[in-house]
């Protein structure tokens, strides 16, 4: 089990692979559009054609660096640790500002990928821009989900108000705020006394 284990870790990266991490590092710090083709195939070591063998335009390559964001950053990372960190709903929410206070601590913090893609294409019907809008919408639903479980009588406007706690808290630390997150978590405290949700201990 363990050479099998082994193999497949020393397994060599295909080329889809490979174009798709360097685009999730390249997008994640510099957005969709400022980011071109060619640097995306420099870094990842491919040709152009390979690209295109495997992603038919730079917007589906866009999409499917969004889809894996939300599977590393909203699943893998947000929900996770959060139900890691309590096992109450409230202390689950307030818990998102800790690991953001964390987030924002770090060298290579890049912020929310979902908003800065979303802003970078003002048409509405672009598959790019309605993708961010679903992958945001999927948070709230995380929220609004925590949300029920606390008890709150509206768990979707209070997902909404919850949101844009995190996402103010994330363009201010793109401001250099590093103290953001935890200033968002005293209002969260505050949004959730309002909706008759005790605090945790």
């Amino acid at each position: 089990m363990a050479e099998r284990d082994t193999q497949m870790l020393d397994k060599p990266r295909s080329g889809r692979e490979r174009i798709l991490d360097a685009a999730y590092d390249l997008f994640s710090r510099g957005g969709v559009r400022a980011i071109g083709v060619d640097t995306i195939t420099a870094e990842a070591d491919v040709a152009k054609m390979t690209l295109y063998r495997n992603f038919a335009s730079k917007s589906d390559l866009a999409l499917a660096f969004l889809k894996l964001r939300e599977e590393r950053w909203t699943v893998g990372w947000v929900q996770g640790e959060v139900r890691r960190r309590s096992a109450t709903p409230a202390g689950q929410l307030l818990s998102i500002f800790e690991i953001f206070s964390e987030w924002f601590a770090r060298d290579d913090f890049e912020g929310c990928a979902f908003v800065t893609s979303l802003l970078e294409f003002e048409d509405r019907e672009d598959p790019v821009r309605q993708a961010c809008v679903d992958h945001l919408a999927n948070i709230r639903a995380f929220v609004c989900e925590l949300a029920v479980a606390a008890g709150v009588s509206d768990p979707q406007r209070f997902a909404a108000q919850w949101h844009i706690l995190m996402k103010g808290s994330i363009v201010a630390a793109h401001e250099g705020d590093r103290g953001a997150a935890l200033a968002a978590r005293e209002l969260g405290e505050l949004l959730l006394a309002r909706h008759g949700v005790a605090l945790p201990v």
